[in-house]
């Protein structure tokens, strides 16, 4: 995940230290590189760049994120990204430290131009659902800082590498991050029903159910490759 492999340099630390550089300083250092490579993906999709909006959608058992794009009244897959490097087993994340990349429907909060990990977009670990539960089960320490950022190691979010970082994070920049959702779930709903195992609190086929709702509506378009 982040500095130490779990903890990432946000706003506090980079805002302060002189000579940092800025989220538009990594569009003017990466921007035309990055939209040469993406804008094909775009226009093969009859998608305007940038679009209303985006969605990355993961597999944490195939280590592969989908990205989806809003525009014109429709979802358009855009193209796959591997995922370099995560932690954990299948299952939500419960608490700090237990090595967990979070299942649930997340936004991003922030663009990290200052990673220790290249480039990192933060998450809103935990949402309401997630503060929910803990309180009711009484876990006071969920765990937050969960990121998606560049290299190939990480624990509890997900690294994928520098050039694909650089890709979600221009593109994010440009579309504008309250525009961006997060969905990560444990396998593809679209090939494998999610399902609890018996080991999890009930809670968990409500979070499944709401993973495979929202999921749906973003991958069930015709055309798709």
């Amino acid at each position: 995940m982040l500095v130490l492999l779990s903890k990432d340099i946000w706003y506090g630390a980079y805002m302060k230290a002189k000579g940092r550089r800025t989220v538009s300083d990594v569009v003017s250092e990466f921007g035309v590189n990055v939209e040469a490579r993406i804008r094909p993906y775009f226009n093969n999709r009859g998608v305007d760049y940038p679009p209303e909006g985006l969605a990355m959608i993961a597999m944490k058992d195939e280590r592969r994120m989908e990205l989806w794009a809003y525009d014109q009244d429709r979802w358009s897959f855009i193209k796959s990204y591997d995922i370099q490097g995560s932690s954990g087993v299948l299952g939500p994340k419960l608490r700090e430290g237990d090595l967990q990349v979070p299942e649930g429907i997340y936004k991003v909060v922030g663009l990290n131009p200052n990673s220790s990990f290249h480039l990192s977009m933060k998450l809103n670990y935990p949402n309401a659902f997630d503060l929910k539960w803990a309180e009711i089960e009484g876990r006071d320490n969920p765990g937050s800082d969960i990121f998606i950022h560049g290299r190939d190691v990480s624990i509890g979010c997900l690294a994928m590498g520098d050039q694909a970082i650089e890709e979600l994070f221009i593109i994010s920049e440009r579309v504008g991050i309250s525009y961006v959702q997060v969905i990560i779930a444990p396998t593809d709903p679209r090939k494998n029903q999610l399902a609890a195992g018996l080991d999890q609190p009930d809670w968990v086929k409500e979070l499944y159910n709401n993973i495979t709702e929202e999921w749906t509506k973003i991958t069930n378009t015709e055309g798709r490759l």
